[in-house]
């Protein structure tokens, strides 16, 4: 996994202002491969209840986590209850890493 401990801790901490404390973050896609280089920063947010502003949420993460690492730029899917599951959602589960 390409991320430093700061950028993890600042990734959990985010996650957790913004949605609570059962928000559970994954790391997926290039940055999981350490032989990659370079990237973007694809996270899955994971929530147990509904979200009533999916996009503000995603925005608000993505752009404290891109601040949090000096402008990287920064994906970010959700998955809730009340949102539609798509086939990236399973693939982010299945080879991402839980932060």
């Amino acid at each position: 996994m390409r991320l430093s401990s700061t950028q993890i801790s600042a990734i959990r901490t985010s996650a957790t202002q913004l949605a609570g404390l059962s928000a559970r973050v994954w790391l997926f896609g290039s940055r999981v491969r350490d032989d990659a280089k370079g990237g973007d920063v694809d996270l899955l947010l994971e929530l147990d209840a509904p979200v009533t502003e999916p996009a503000q949420l995603s925005a608000r993460l993505a752009a404290q986590v891109s601040r949090a690492m000096y402008g990287r730029k920064v994906d970010v899917l959700i998955k809730a209850p009340n949102l539609m599951h798509l086939p990236i959602h399973s693939i982010a589960l299945a080879e991402g890493i839980r932060l």
